[in-house]
C-alpha cells in the first residue's frame, strides 16, 4: 500500500526548477517542476559523478547535471545517450495544489536504491 507525504505546494517549486526533500537517512531527493507543471522526483545525485541534479538546468522533461552537463530524463532517471546510467526515481503526484511523494519509496535505505 502506498503512503504519500506532503512535500510542498506546487508553487513552492519554480517552473523549470527543483526543490529538495531530505530523507531520514540524510539522502536528498530532488523534486522537479517542468514548464507544463509536470512534477518528477529523483535521487539528487547524477549517475556519473554524483552531482546535485537539483542545481541543474531543467529543460523539457530533462535536467542537465551542473557538473558535467549529462542530460537525465526526469520520467525515468535514465541518462540520455551517448551517456549511460540511471538515477533512482520516486513516484510523485499533485493533489489540490500539493506535491506528494510516495513515502514508501523515500523510506527505503540508500543501499536498496539502484
Amino acid at each position: 500500500m502506498r503512503r504519500w507525504i506532503n512535500a510542498c505546494a506546487l508553487e513552492d517549486i519554480p517552473q523549470l526548477g527543483a526543490r529538495r526533500l531530505r530523507r531520514d537517512d540524510g539522502v536528498e531527493v530532488a523534486i522537479f517542476r517542468a514548464a507544463d507543471d509536470t512534477v518528477f522526483a529523483l535521487l539528487d545525485q547524477c549517475p556519473h559523478k554524483g552531482g546535485p541534479l537539483s542545481q541543474g538546468i531543467v529543460f523539457g522533461h530533462r535536467v542537465a547535471c551542473p557538473l558535467h552537463n549529462w542530460s537525465i530524463e526526469l520520467a525515468s532517471g535514465e541518462a540520455v545517450a551517448p551517456d549511460v546510467g540511471c538515477v533512482r526515481r520516486f513516484d510523485v503526484k499533485i493533489e489540490a495544489g500539493r506535491v506528494l511523494v510516495d513515502i514508501e519509496e523515500t523510506a527505503r535505505p540508500t543501499a536498496q536504491i539502484p
